[in-house]
C-alpha cells in the first residue's frame, strides 16, 4: 500500500503532527500509520561541499581564486550520517508514492528539505505542508490545503541562492585576505563571511568608540515651585537655541546675557574642548560649572511667574504582539532573566504544555486571514484575563488592523500569541512570561490609552524652566495592565496653576555628573 512520507525539520514537530492526525506508531526512525510515514530531520543535515579538485591542493593559491563551482555538491554535516540515512531510505521506500515537506514554513525550512531531496537524488511527487501554528487544529487544517510543489520553487530558489552566495563571499574572502595578511594559509586563517564579517565591523567600531572616548562634566539645573498646596519641578533650557548658530556664537550668547567673564573665555571658546552645552531630552545640559552657578545664584530665592501653561491631548496604542526579541528584551527588564532562560520557558510553553504558538520568530504581525482563529482563541483564554478577553469580542474590537493582521510583516513565524490552551501546572517563571505573552494579545486589541499632556514654563528672573506632565484620562489598553488610576504615574500629576500666576522658589539644583562612554554590546 503505497503511504505519503511527511518529512518536518524537528523531531518535535513530527511528534504534533502525529498526534493531531492520530493512529501512530512509534518506530526508531519514524512514525507509521495506514496512510503516512513521519520521519524528521534535526536541523540542517547538508553543508556545501569543497569541490574535489580543491581538497588535493596542499596550499591556497591566489591565482585559484575565484573560486566558482559550476555546480555545487553536498556532504553531510558532522555526526549526521545515521539521520541522512535514514531519511534516505524512507524515500527511496518503494511504497513511498509522495514526500510531504513538513519543515518551517520559511526560506530557511525549505533549505534543509530541498537539500535531502537532492542528496536522495528522487523524483517523486512533492507536495508542502505550510504551518504557523502547531495547535492539533492548525495541522489539520494545513494537511487540507497542502500547498503544490510548483507554488514553492521561488522560495526554494531563494533558499539556495542565499546559501550558496554565503558559501561564495566565504571561501573566496577568507581565502584572499588570508593570503594577503599572511603571505600563506599557515596557521592563522582570517576568516570572513556574508554576516559575520559586518557584525564584527560593528563590534569592532563600537570597541574605538569606547576606547577614545574622553569624559567630560555635564550640569543640568532643576528649580523646585510651590504652587496652592504643592510642588512641582522645572528644567532649565536655552529657549534661544538655534540649531544652525555655531558652537562659539552660542557660549558667547549665553555668557554675555549672564554677564559672566569666565578668566580662560578664550580656551573655553575653542571648539577642542567641547561644546558649552548639548542638547539632551528636550532640556540642555552645560558643559561649563560656572555658567550652572550664575544661572543658580541669580534664580536662587527669587519669585517666579507661570508664563505658558499649555495641554494637549494625545494617544498612546498598545504595543505590537512579541517576537522572540522583544520578549526576551522586556523579560529581561522585568525579571531579569537571560535571553537564554526566555527562550528556554518560551519553547516549554510551546512544546510541553501547548500553550503558546511557536517563539523562534521575528514577526511581531498575525495573517490577514487569523480574525476568526484570534476570535476562537479569545473565547478559550486563561481565566487571568477572561473578562477583558470578553470586552474585546463584546465590542467587536478584533478587526482588519495593518498593525496587527499584515502578511506582509509574516516571516517564517508569526508573532508569539497564545494558542488559547489553558495549561496547568506551571511554575513560577513559566507562569510570568506566559501572562506576559496572554496580556499582551488581549491588549493590543483594545482603544488607545488617552492622555493630557501639559506644559509649563516658570520663568525665573527671565530665566525660563521647563515644566512636562502626563495625565491619563481613560486607561484603554492600560486597563488590562491593571492602570486605572487618574495618571499612569503620580509624579506626573501638576498642581493646578492660571498663566501670571506668582510662584515661589523653593531651590534650584544643579545636578552634575560625567558623560559616559557607549555601551558595549549585549
Amino acid at each position: 500500500m503505497s503511504k505519503s512520507l511527511i518529512i518536518t525539520e524537528k523531531p518535535s514537530v513530527a511528534s504534533d503532527i502525529a498526534r493531531a492526525l492520530g493512529g501512530f506508531k512509534k518506530g526508531k526512525d519514524y512514525y507509521e500509520n495506514n496512510r503516512y510515514l513521519i520521519s524528521w530531520a534535526v536541523g540542517h543535515l547538508f553543508e556545501l561541499a569543497v569541490p574535489a579538485s580543491m581538497k588535493e591542493q596542499d596550499k591556497w593559491d591566489m591565482k585559484k581564486l575565484p573560486i566558482m563551482p559550476a555546480e555545487f555538491e553536498l556532504e553531510p554535516a558532522d555526526k549526521m550520517g545515521s539521520r541522512v540515512s535514514a531519511l534516505r531510505k524512507l524515500i527511496r521506500d518503494k511504497n513511498v508514492s509522495e514526500i510531504i515537506n513538513a519543515c518551517d514554513a520559511g526560506r530557511e525550512g525549505e533549505l534543509i528539505f530541498r537539500y535531502i531531496i537532492q542528496y536522495a537524488g528522487t523524483r517523486k511527487p512533492i507536495k508542502r505542508l505550510w504551518l504557523q501554528s502547531m495547535t492539533s487544529e492548525a495541522i489539520r487544517d494545513g494537511f487540507a490545503r497542502l500547498r503544490s510543489d510548483a507554488e514553492m520553487q521561488p522560495l526554494a530558489s531563494a533558499a539556495r541562492s542565499r546559501n550558496e552566495a554565503d558559501w561564495l563571499v566565504g571561501i573566496n574572502a577568507t581565502r584572499a585576505f588570508t593570503l594577503r595578511l599572511s603571505g600563506g594559509r599557515g596557521s592563522s586563517v582570517t576568516s570572513l563571511g556574508r554576516v559575520q564579517t559586518p557584525t564584527l565591523a560593528i563590534i569592532v567600531d563600537r570597541e574605538n568608540k569606547i576606547n577614545e572616548f574622553k569624559p567630560r562634566e555635564l550640569n543640568e539645573i532643576s528649580g523646585t515651585f510651590h504652587a496652592a498646596a504643592d510642588e512641582y519641578a522645572g528644567r532649565w533650557f536655552d529657549e534661544a537655541f538655534k540649531k544652525d548658530e555655531s558652537e562659539n556664537e552660542r557660549t558667547k550668547r549665553l555668557l554675555a546675557r549672564l554677564q559672566l567673564n569666565l578668566p580662560d573665555a578664550k580656551q573655553r571658546l575653542d571648539p577642542e574642548h567641547g561644546l558649552l552645552w548639548e542638547e539632551h531630552r528636550a532640556a540642555p545640559r552645560l558643559w561649563h560649572h560656572e555658567i550652572a552657578e550664575a544661572i543658580q545664584r541669580k534664580c536662587s530665592g527669587k519669585q517666579g511667574v507661570v508664563e505658558v501653561e499649555e495641554k494637549k491631548p494625545s494617544t498612546q496604542v498598545a504595543p505590537q504582539l512579541y517576537d522572540l526579541t522583544s520578549l526576551q528584551r522586556e523579560a529581561n527588564s522585568r525579571f531579569g532573566f537571560s535571553a537564554k532562560r526566555t527562550l528556554q520557558i518560551a519553547q516549554a510553553l510551546y512544546e510541553r504544555h501547548k500553550a503558546i504558538t511557536y517563539p523562534r520568530t521575528d514577526s511581531r504581525a498575525l495573517p490577514e486571514d487569523y480574525l476568526p482563529t484570534v476570535r476562537s482563541t479569545l473565547s478559550k483564554i486563561d481565566p487571568a484575563v477572561a473578562g477583558f478577553a470578553r470586552k474585546v469580542l463584546d465590542n467587536n474590537w478584533v478587526k482588519p488592523n495593518k498593525r496587527i493582521f499584515n502578511d506582509a510583516k509574516v516571516g517564517d513565524h508569526f508573532a508569539i500569541i497564545p494558542t488559547g490552551t489553558v495549561p496547568r501546572s506551571l511554575d513560577n517563571n513559566e507562569r510570568a512570561i506566559f501572562d506576559m505573552v496572554t496580556k499582551r494579545f488581549v491588549a493590543v486589541f483594545f482603544p488607545s490609552a488617552q492622555y493630557e499632556n501639559t506644559t509649563r514654563i516658570t520663568r525665573v528672573e527671565g530665566e525660563p524652566f521647563k515644566t512636562e506632565g502626563k495625565i491619563l484620562i481613560a486607561s484603554g489598553w492600560l486597563e488590562v495592565y491593571g492602570r486605572e488610576t487618574a495618571s499612569e504615574k503620580p509624579e506626573e500629576n501638576l498642581p493646578p496653576v492660571r498663566q501670571c500666576d506668582r510662584v515661589e522658589t523653593v531651590r534650584i539644583e544643579i545636578n552634575t555628573e560625567q558623560t559616559r562612554p557607549p555601551a558595549r554590546y549585549n
